[in-house]
């Protein structure tokens, strides 16, 4: 069991949510006295290179990425033949997924959200990092309701003005070009952070489908609307700002960095404008 590797300095306790790697329990660190979160991941599990890749990829990225208040801190890792354990700080409320589902945001809390994840991103296409793989369950609470961002098993090393390639991230978030199998860069996160947003304020996604070719389908055509009956109190500020983060021209599109200094982030959603959501 992972637990076999931790229990001289952490004490496993109870399950608190399953990954797509592993199981993530709640543990205790006799050193510190302090609570973290432990994902275990069986090392059976991983069914090709392209899982051992995550595997490997995801600790030295999130070791190496300089800390910062909205991306989930990695405190240590530990590690032997079966099984890899994470310890990372705890966050004990509900995702970003759980919330949407339970009602949309009006506009200030949308705004507030928003803003955390834009300053996440930024910290991490700064430093050269790709999330790829944005959505609302990479994103979890602290107790003092501060964002973080999870998740780094899809992400990758990009210089500012470099390219990759290669088919990652998750129907109804992902960026058109990466469906396209053509070079992308930075602002495909920008993309699934625009559809984030767009889903907060309306309580369903902009691009579906009833399986995930017809989702991909719905992507790379692009064609985003604002239904009047839900988005008639939104203001044209923030359907503003998700025209410029949905857009399929990647040159148009803007980034993390410009997102953050858009006028209906900087003014919290007051609904700069327009008017403001509905709860």
């Amino acid at each position: 069991m992972g637990d076999m590797i931790v229990n001289s300095q952490y004490e496993i306790l109870e399950e608190i949510g399953r990954g797509r790697f592993g199981i993530i329990t709640r543990c205790f660190c006799s050193i510190s006295s302090k609570f973290f979160a432990c994902k275990t991941i069986a090392k059976s599990d991983l069914v090709d290179e392209t899982d051992k890749e995550c595997l490997e990829k995801e600790p030295k990225i999130m070791a190496i990425l300089p800390s910062h208040p909205n991306i989930l801190r990695l405190v240590d890792v530990l590690e032997n033949d079966d099984y890899l354990c994470l310890i990372s700080e705890l966050c004990d409320s509900i995702s970003l997924y759980d919330q949407i589902v339970r009602r949309p945001f009006s506009e200030p809390e949308a705004a507030v959200v928003m803003k955390q994840l834009l300053e996440a991103l930024y910290h991490c296409h700064f430093h050269g990092v790709v999330h790829r793989d944005v959505k609302p369950d990479n994103v979890l609470f602290d107790s003092r309701n501060n964002l973080k961002l999870i998740d780094f098993g899809s992400a990758e090393w990009c210089e500012k003005d470099g390219f990759m390639y290669g088919v990652v991230g998750t129907p109804f978030y992902v960026a058109p070009e990466v469906l396209r199998g053509s070079e992308y860069g930075r602002k495909v996160d920008v993309w699934s952070a625009g559809v984030i947003l767009y889903t907060m304020l309306a309580g369903f996604r902009p691009f579906y489908g009833e399986s995930a070719t017809d989702v991909f389908e719905a992507v790379l055509r692009g064609n985003l609307r604002f239904p009047t009956r839900v988005f008639r109190s939104v203001s044209s500020a923030a359907k503003d700002l998700i025209k410029k983060m949905i857009c399929r021209d990647v040159s148009k599109r803007i980034s993390a960095e410009q997102a953050l200094r858009h006028p209906w982030i900087s003014s919290g959603g007051g609904g700069v404008g327009g008017g403001t959501a509905s709860v």
